[in-house]
């Protein structure tokens, strides 16, 4: 992995105000280190860029079409736009869509509360959804002596895929089908429950934006994830901070 220069040199303008980035650097990394916000979902700090929510897409001078802040890197004199009608009715249509596509009842969710895509809701003012509801039969999966799936409210994010893969390196999750018809399965689609790479770690279940995956038990509103552990997981592994520990025992 290569390192950052010492000092951020490349020249970036945001919302009309100009910043140094590093080089390298996404826009969603320069804008979260300045302090501008722009909503994701999928996107989590330690694991990489999957781009699938397209909640923090930006608007780039010279450039009509959104692009996703996370999975673009700046550049010398790039000016970007975060916040306009536009991009703002689209994140809304978002949100919108992630809730018509699945059975997401805030009410009764382990979830509630403590969801990101409820948050999200509220931040752009979505109390009513203008698509027809899908109502997916979706499937619960409680075969897990420890844990829980409720497919009605994934959103598809594949942080669970991403970080059992890149951090566990079990590789439990994955994406069947296609399009609509699209979710998440164990192993070759078996209950979450036989599948023998499981490490029951938990991480999945942490960096869960809803309440997709839960641990059993949780009644509603008591389930709260803890998605930070990864970035510190991450920092700590490159920074070797384990090493150091032993080594003072």
């Amino acid at each position: 992995m290569s390192r950052r220069p010492a000092r951020p040199s490349v020249p970036v303008t945001i919302d009309g105000e100009e910043h140094l980035a590093y080089e390298g650097e996404t826009i969603l990394d320069l804008a979260r280190r300045v302090g501008v916000r722009i909503p994701t979902l999928c996107q989590l700090d330690g694991l990489s860029v999957y781009g699938g929510c397209r909640l923090c897409v930006v608007q780039t001078e010279g450039d009509h079409r959104l692009k996703p802040a996370c999975a673009t890197e700046v550049t010398g004199d790039l000016e970007v736009t975060t916040s306009t009608h536009e991009i703002r009715e689209h994140r809304r249509r978002i949100v919108e869509l992630l809730f018509a596509e699945g059975n997401h009842i805030c009410a009764f969710c382990v979830s509630t509360g403590h969801c990101e895509l409820q948050d999200l809701a509220t931040e752009h003012n979505v109390d009513h959804i203008h698509y027809d509801y899908e109502y997916p039969r979706n499937t619960v999966d409680a075969s897990h002596p420890k844990y829980l799936l409720d497919r009605d409210r994934c959103v598809l994010c594949t942080r669970c895929v991403r970080v059992c893969d890149e951090f566990e390196g079990a590789h439990v999750w994955d994406i069947a089908n296609r399009g609509s018809e699209s979710r998440i399965v164990a192993g070759l689609d078996i209950p979450w429950g036989e599948s023998e790479s499981c490490t029951w770690c938990g991480k999945c279940v942490l960096v869960c934006p809803t309440g997709a995956l839960s641990f059993k038990g949780r009644s509603t509103g008591e389930m709260v994830h803890d998605p930070e552990v990864i970035s510190f997981l991450s920092r700590a592994r490159r920074e070797g901070e384990w090493v150091g520990r032993k080594e003072q025992v």
